[in-house]
């Protein structure tokens, strides 16, 4: 990959230079916040929170400032009306895209946006530690307020809610992540209705008992070694919430570690693997601009969704693995891979707790999310009747009713930070992590024999040729069908899990 060769001698390389350098100028600062993002929420002490914030702010000003100047404005401008290669095009264009949107906002409304969702994270957990939705409800209804209005000088002539959807999802339309939502609702609740029917009894505690944390982490160190996690690129630590942050020259693992829940760790650190490995595979060459980049939100969960449920929740994986966990604890001398798998997929018909949520509930949990939201955002439904609402829709979905604002509406911290339109993508990725899969599967033939034998070369090759090394070049539906020769569809999740749980739970087909 080459960005700074046009496909013609009339291309202006110097300005296709110069914009390049601004660009790896702005990257760069993003990535030192990211750095430091990482550490604050890793190492740093628990008083450097006031000198983070103001670094962090200084940074995100430096880079807010180097992509809105005019000068970036008339390089593009020049750009636009030359000849360049299709790398330098999609570079424009996705410059262009995040151009337009920052310089469309007022100062004065990003100001505002930022200040309110900073003392709007302490007010909600505070609502939450409280129990108390109504303690939260007025920052919750100016934040929508500002959201619909950031939205509308962003596009005024556009559902306010896709405008929010596309700072997550670009290139995915709200109309198709709408239908793949609806569908999920409407196959997975009878779905997940017969599992609770099912007088099936699954192995629930294969894993049951105490694990040292540092035992946990030693398996941890082994999970990410079996699936070929680079460490001369990489590290894992520790953080209350498991997240994986960096570039492809240093893509870091957090994972967390309960005593009572190994399995908790082992598909958490898969998981994270996930999204590491994918950053691991943008191409060097590329660092500094969108061609170094994730393509979005839906791909990079794809990743961490593949990983996590297709590989370690998997018969084979199990297979090959509980040998590596019975040596760390002797314990699980007892328990068969059979078991190990079974607890692995349990479906938990009655959970209330996204996080907690097993591979099919987890859907209706964002489902429920995602049609709340879009009401609030369109003025459908008001800040002060969304307690009733989610508990309402829960209990439709599920089954089951929140008892407390702390474990219903409260118990998630992304509308304390404005992000409205964000939970969709999780499900995106689930679909598309089972469409690329069957994918992967159709051109290299049944994967279950490699992962029994702990060899994903030949998988990891294939992800890496199909979406890491096109960092941003492609838009997600390009990108999608270049690898799986359809766009995004939910038939091959729903295949996926049908055939899987219908097995487990000896449903008829």
């Amino acid at each position: 990959m080459t960005t700074d060769q046009p496909q013609s001698d009339g291309a202006p390389s110097e300005t296709y230079s110069e914009f390049e350098t601004r660009v790896k100028r702005i990257a760069n600062v993003s990535n030192a916040a990211g750095i430091l993002q990482w550490d604050q929420e890793v190492v740093m002490p628990d008083e450097g929170t006031p000198a983070r914030a103001q670094q962090l702010s200084t940074l995100s000003s430096i880079s807010h400032e180097l992509l809105t100047a005019d000068e970036t404005g008339a390089l593009l401008e020049e750009l636009e009306s030359a000849t360049l290669s299709d790398e330098q095009a999609a570079v424009v264009r996705e410059v262009r895209r995040r151009y337009d949107r920052e310089t469309s906002v007022p100062q004065e409304l990003v100001e505002e946006i930022s200040e309110t969702t900073a003392n709007a994270h302490p007010k909600w957990k505070q609502a939450k530690e409280n129990d108390d939705f109504e303690a939260f409800a007025p920052t919750l209804e100016k934040l929508v307020e500002l959201k619909r209005e950031y939205a509308t000088h962003i596009d005024p002539d556009a559902d306010p809610y896709e405008v929010l959807f596309s700072d997550y999802e670009p290139y995915i339309d709200l109309e198709t992540a709408e239908g793949v939502l609806e569908r999920l609702r409407d196959e997975l609740v009878p779905l997940i209705d017969a599992i609770g029917d099912s007088d099936a009894a699954l192995e629930t505690d294969a894993f049951a008992g105490t694990f040292e944390d540092d035992d946990q982490e030693a398996l941890a160190r082994d999970v990410l070694d079996s699936l070929g996690y680079n460490w001369n690129r990489g590290r894992l630590d520790t953080a209350p919430h498991p997240f994986s942050s960096g570039t492809q020259f240093d893509a870091r693992v957090t994972t967390r570690f309960e005593e009572d829940d190994l399995l908790g760790s082992i598909t958490s650190t898969i998981h994270e693997f996930g999204h590491a490995n994918y950053t691991l595979g943008l191409p060097d060459e590329g660092y500094g601009t969108p061609l170094g980049e994730a393509r979005d939100l839906s791909v990079h969960e794809s990743q961490s969704r593949l990983w996590e449920n297709h590989i370690g929740r998997s018969r084979p994986f199990w297979e090959q693995f509980l040998p590596v966990a019975r040596e760390r604890f002797p314990s699980l001398e007892g328990v068969t891979p059979e078991a190990a798998y079974e607890a692995a997929n349990q479906v938990h018909d009655d959970n209330l707790i996204r996080v907690e949520a097993d591979e099919l509930t987890y859907h209706l949990h964002i489902v429920i999310r995602f049609e709340i939201e879009r009401d609030l955002i369109s003025g459908d439904l008001a800040v002060e009747d969304v307690p009733e609402v989610w508990n309402d829709k829960y209990e439709e979905y599920l089954g089951v009713r929140p008892e407390t604002d702390a474990e219903g509406c409260l118990q998630d911290i992304h509308w304390s930070h404005g992000s409205f339109g964000y939970f969709p993508t999780y499900s995106l990725g689930s679909v598309l992590a089972a469409q690329l899969y069957a994918a992967a599967e159709a051109d290299l033939g049944d994967l279950d024999s490699d992962i029994r034998e702990g060899n994903l070369d030949d998988l990891n090759g294939w992800l890496r040729e199909q979406i890491h090394q096109h960092g941003k070049q492609y838009t997600t539906q390009a990108l999608i069908e270049r690898a799986t020769g359809e766009e995004l569809t939910a038939d091959h999740f729903l295949e996926y899990v049908e055939t899987k749980y219908g097995e487990l739970y000896d449903l008829e087909a």
